[in-house]
């Protein structure tokens, strides 16, 4: 099996080429972007040495799901999915702020709390919380868009005050994020998920705002399994996660948080296979469909081939 961890296209119309942690982002024109969801992986901000094959697929065909069932919600920026691996949209200009909604108290917000903190960009947790446990109404809890390094929590207020967000379009993105978590929320409960908390990226283009990236990915968010849920929660045990959190635990069980001086610790094919697999079982809890694995023997050119065609034909 073969991990795409680089790309180095040159599409027809292309006029730049930016390269994410995990997504390879060509712009066409000044209308149109081809996203590649590579197989890099990245944790702690940092992207591992090694990539986990079929993992960009897997990304990209939930993503697609979840934006065409978002539709009614609002515009989002996909226009095809040309390729397993890539999505083609609107280029959009974005908001330099993540709106991420927690329906819980796990994750970043949990570490948070543990600390003794509970605020949590500006906004109240209640006391008496345990890990995992059910906020009253989720929380919105944005993050600064970082080009490099680490995503920073912010405040609305902050956002608003620092004019990084108007104040009516920030109004607009939370009611947003609102309604998607919500709808997010109906559809995994029809698959005995719980979506845990997740985050948004928005955009805008000739004055209207589109959604953007990926949605409801096990990379962007975290979910529960519904059923048991309760009683592990009653007897303090860990849930059971359908997220990259196992990847975050794995790490940081061998001494691993992105600090400087810390070492990744090695990635064998064994760990990497199981990576695939927990990527897989995502994709088919999510989705509740089995997944079919695309044709991996010459990635690069099938992708070149399908975005071209696609191309030629907006």
């Amino acid at each position: 099996m073969e991990a795409i961890v680089k790309t180095g296209f040159n599409f027809p119309g292309q006029t730049g080429h930016y390269v994410g942690k995990v997504r390879d982002v060509y712009s066409i024109g000044d209308d149109y972007l081809v996203m590649v969801v590579s197989d890099r992986i990245s944790a702690f901000d940092v992207v591992l040495p090694k990539g986990i094959p079929f993992k960009g697929q897997v990304l990209n065909q939930i993503a697609a799901k979840f934006l065409d069932a978002t539709t009614d919600i609002l515009p989002n920026w996909k226009i095809a999915t040309p390729d397993p691996m890539v999505t083609v949209g609107h280029k959009c200009e974005p908001f330099k702020v993540e709106m991420v909604i927690r329906g819980y108290l796990s994750g970043h917000a949990w570490r948070e709390y543990k600390a003794g903190k509970r605020t949590i960009c500006g906004v109240e947790m209640p006391e008496g919380m345990v890990e995992n446990q059910k906020f009253p109404t989720p929380i919105i809890t944005p993050t600064t868009k970082a080009a490099e390094g680490h995503d920073e929590d912010i405040s609305k207020e902050e956002i608003i005050a620092q004019g990084i967000v108007s104040k009516e379009d920030y109004g607009q993105l939370e009611a947003y994020t609102q309604a998607i978590f919500q709808r997010g929320t109906e559809i995994a409960a029809k698959m005995g998920l719980i979506l845990v908390d997740t985050k948004y990226e928005f955009g805008k283009k000739d004055g209207q705002i589109y959604l953007m990236d990926e949605i409801h990915t096990p990379d962007s968010s975290r979910y529960f399994y519904a059923e048991g849920y309760e009683e592990r929660l009653a007897n303090g045990d860990k849930q059971k996660q359908l997220s990259k959190e196992f990847v975050r635990e794995w790490l940081m069980a061998n001494g691993f948080q992105g600090q400087d001086g810390q070492q990744v610790p090695e990635m064998t094919p064994e760990i990497v296979d199981g990576i695939t697999e927990r990527y897989v079982e995502l994709y088919e809890n999510i989705v509740g469909e089995k997944f079919e694995k695309a044709e991996n023997a010459d990635v690069l050119a099938r992708i070149e081939k399908n975005v071209t065609e696609c191309l030629a034909n907006l």
